[in-house]
């Protein structure tokens, strides 16, 4: 099956030019028949008069690039190179105002049929390192994104982590391991379950997928959901997991064996025990105070030797934190650690979409990269690549006409409001302390300073 993958995606590499420009190289992944089964999501015929599906996700998309410090900068920018790649269609809305509003009446179900549609497209265009030792490896993790503090969001997605702390929403995301192109991922109020997410993202994953996890990860039912997936398992264990050995087996001189997951409150409801291998891989740190190893505890479901060998399993979970760092291009990179929308509505639709452009830049990333495998492969650099589009969004921007510089700069002008009548801070905002006036100063008589007065005066004349 392996070699059939490879042979179809080296036949289809050579019937296939290498992509040349900005619309093809989304094109690889945006075809045409994934924004149909997109305009099919609608339940109902599309309202926004200026804005049709296709431009109005993309505008989404290429928004997450472009460079600016607020939203409506991101949308000029955006639009504009929208604009540029389909010249011959109609040019959408000129207001962010229209766009949010559209946007607003977006189902969020279109973002993830575009998902899905690019999703389908990573085995083909990644096939020489899509697969590794006969294991799509793959890391899960999650994050938190911090939310403005609007009332809205305050009663939707409350407080998670410290007191007083921002609304924030719980990022659960699985990336092809190999290449660093996130896979799948699910969103949720900060206090949201890791597991649970992982739990229910267990349908998308393809056969042959090994998931690779820390120990934020364990537990029995989710353990037992992934085998009875299909789904293997490399999970890193704490002391919190009790396992069984059939025969007793010092840990110090413990490599690897047959092991048995099975909880109290599994047996207690009738659960039966997992099977499953054990593997110690001895740490390379050692502590200031001593000369302790830590040692790395991998749960797995591949009991061969054969098919998951003990160095492999080290390497694949050092490969997890191609899992970390793509949490850092995301946020910092892409300069997501706060989201800027201020609705629920727009929040979703902001940070489904700011997910959706990051795949989609990694993946046209690493299809276009040097053809080779796993191991030999260079990664992708996000930073590079973002640069490269933010070239290719000046150039495509700089063709459009535009007034003269003049006669923009005449509208530059201050906007007249009234006198302000009420108070500058609309609410209490947590950890602030209220603003208190000045107090007015105190004015005394200068009784005995008189005398001192009237000589200092003298003397400076």
């Amino acid at each position: 099956m392996e070699e059939r993958l490879m042979d179809a995606a080296r036949k289809s590499r050579r019937m296939r030019p290498r992509a040349k420009s900005l619309g093809d190289c989304l094109r690889q992944f945006l075809t045409p028949a994934v924004w149909k089964q997109a305009q099919n999501v609608l339940f109902r015929p599309w309202q926004a008069s200026r804005w049709e599906i296709q431009p109005l996700v993309m505008v989404l998309l290429l928004s997450t690039f472009a460079c600016g410090d607020s939203l409506p900068e991101r949308f000029e920018t955006a639009r504009a190179v929208v604009v540029a790649l389909r010249p011959k269609r109609r040019r959408p809305g000129e207001t962010v105002q229209g766009y949010q509003m559209a946007l607003r009446r977006l189902p969020i179900g279109v973002l993830r049929i575009v998902a899905a549609g690019i999703r389908a497209h990573l085995a083909e265009t990644l096939a020489l390192r899509w697969i590794t030792d006969g294991f799509i490896v793959l890391g899960c993790d999650g994050s938190r994104l911090e939310c403005p503090r609007t009332p809205a969001l305050e009663g939707r997605l409350g407080q998670a982590g410290k007191n007083d702390s921002a609304p924030t929403i719980w990022l659960t995301a699985i990336v092809h391991l190999a290449t660093g192109v996130p896979f799948a991922w699910r969103f949720g109020k900060g206090t949201a379950s890791e597991r649970d997410h992982l739990r229910h993202l267990l349908k998308t994953l393809p056969k042959k997928a090994l998931v690779v996890c820390d120990a934020g990860y364990t537990g029995y039912e989710l353990a037992r959901d992934m085998l009875a997936q299909g789904v293997d398992l490399l999970i890193r264990m704490s002391s919190t997991v009790t396992l069984y050995t059939e025969k007793r087996q010092p840990l110090k001189r413990f490599r690897e064996g047959i092991v048995y997951y099975w909880t109290e409150k599994a047996r207690k409801e009738g659960g039966l025990p997992l099977r499953l291998r054990l593997i110690r891989v001895p740490g390379k740190k050692r502590t200031k105070k001593g000369s302790e190893y830590y040692d790395v505890w991998l749960l797995t479901s591949v009991l061969e030797k054969r098919r998951l060998s003990f160095s492999a399993a080290s390497r694949y979970y050092r490969w997890r934190w191609e899992n970390e760092g793509y949490f850092r291009s995301y946020k910092r990179t892409l300069s997501m650690v706060k989201l800027s929308s201020r609705t629920v509505s727009l929040v979703h639709r902001e940070a489904e979409g700011s997910m959706l452009a990051t795949q989609l830049l990694l993946a046209i990333t690493a299809a276009a990269l040097p053809r080779c495998s796993a191991e030999e492969a260079p990664k992708g650099s996000p930073r590079k690549a973002v640069l490269e589009f933010r070239k290719e969004f000046q150039h495509l921007a700089a063709c459009r006409r535009q007034r003269q510089l003049g006669d923009r700069l005449s509208q530059a002008s201050r906007e007249s409001r009234p006198g302000r009548t009420s108070g500058k801070a609309s609410r209490a905002w947590p950890r602030r302390t209220p603003h208190t006036p000045p107090k007015p100063p105190q004015v005394l008589t200068l009784g005995k300073l008189r005398n001192l007065l009237k000589k200092a005066l003298e003397n400076a004349a």
